[in-house]
């Protein structure tokens, strides 16, 4: 490593001490840290600011005090750890500061103002577009959120959820098998993946995107943290799609904060009686838009997005047209025999009409087409 490298690693590593210093002051909030960073130009201007001066910028006496006084032994130490897991994980850590920081976020009323990040950001991310729902989601809801984030990925849309399990899972996947980028918000830091079983397709985001946090390393999943994180999926998006939740979900959660945030609200209808339906059935009844398909949220954001952007979607929703309909007649004949629920292949043979072992063939190739799902038992699901 050249010198002038190791002056630049270290210059970075002392900027990035700095706010993380701040951060640690007993008292003081994110909204106020970025407020006092914003009006002082830095962290480092924040921590030698005078008292008089921290006053002035509308801090109290005692928060004034606290941050003239900096972190104490303890958290210096637990600085330099963290400091060096970020340098040993090759973590990014993006600031409010930062042209890298999405734009989007930093008009939200409390955006955090530190990011920690595994993968890479990039500006198109701007166009992006959260599905979230429930945990213990249905078959037929893993489907239509997988098949809204794929065909919204097709067109452009960068997909963003919290990498939980059901439809978040269901919606990173989606985009993926799109080829598209997606981005998964976590509620502890990024060093480790929640839940556990989804390691695999954490590593799928990063290479296609970023999984991000505004923990720092090594803080757990504790459940008050998610809510919290819940503002940021939301802040970073054109819109939020709640498929599947329950009435008291944190779901709903990030579909109030997208409304309070001025982003659009989309929900996808479900069967009255349900549970998992209550919960965007209630938002539709409260004015949220009903998604039926990939085109509904798109007509809907279509005048947030520039013209550049917007012969992009044109494109990527043709694409996916001629993929849907580029069917033989039998192959049609059996998809259009198939739901959003599952149903036993032997059902679909008295659907269709057609010979067994010709059906069976055919879901061979419409799941090859990935416009089928097999489950167990010989079940079948439309995508």
């Amino acid at each position: 490593m050249t010198k002038a490298r190791e002056q630049q690693g270290a210059h970075e590593r002392h900027a990035l001490q700095a706010w993380l210093a701040l951060r640690a002051v007993n008292g003081l909030g994110e909204a106020a840290l970025f407020r006092l960073v914003q009006t002082f130009g830095s962290p480092q201007a924040v921590l030698t600011a005078t008292l008089t001066a921290l006053t002035e910028a509308g801090c109290s006496p005692r928060l004034a005090q606290a941050i003239r006084r900096g972190p104490d032994a303890r958290a210096r130490e637990r600085i330099e750890w963290e400091l060096d897991t970020i340098d040993r994980l090759k973590l990014s850590v993006i600031t409010c500061l930062d042209e890298e920081y999405p734009a989007r976020l930093k008009m939200i009323p409390d955006p955090p103002a530190v990011l920690y990040v595994a993968g890479g950001l990039r500006p198109s991310d701007q166009y992006a577009v959260a599905i979230v729902g429930a945990r213990r989601a249905s078959q037929a809801g893993r489907a239509l959120a997988e098949e809204l984030s794929r065909d919204l990925a097709a067109s452009g849309f960068t997909i963003v959820s919290g990498l939980a399990r059901g439809i978040d899972a269901a919606a990173h996947r989606g985009a993926l098998a799109a080829g598209g980028r997606t981005l998964a918000v976590l509620g502890c830091g990024v060093d480790r993946t929640y839940p556990p079983e989804h390691d695999t397709l954490r590593e799928q985001i990063e290479a296609h995107g970023a999984v991000l946090s505004e923990l720092p390393p090594g803080s757990p999943p504790h459940s008050y943290h998610f809510p919290r994180r819940n503002r940021i999926i939301s802040g970073l998006c054109l819109g939020v799609v709640v498929a599947e939740a329950a009435v008291e979900s944190g779901s709903l959660i990030t579909a109030r904060l997208a409304a309070d945030q001025g982003r659009e609200v989309f929900a996808v209808p479900g069967f009255a009686k349900a549970e998992n339906s209550r919960g965007p059935n209630g938002l539709i009844k409260q004015g949220a838009k009903l998604v039926e398909c990939a085109q509904d949220v798109i007509d809907e954001l279509l005048p947030q997005l520039d013209e550049a952007f917007k012969r992009r979607v044109k494109v990527g929703t043709a694409e996916t047209c001629v993929s849907l309909f580029r069917l033989s007649g039998d192959e049609a004949k059996v998809y259009d025999a198939l739901s959003y629920e599952p149903q036993h292949m032997d059902d679909v043979v008295v659907k269709t009409g057609l010979p067994p072992s010709e059906v069976a063939a055919l879901l061979l190739s419409l799941e090859l087409k990935q416009r089928i799902r097999q489950l167990p038992g010989h079940s079948y699901l439309r995508l």
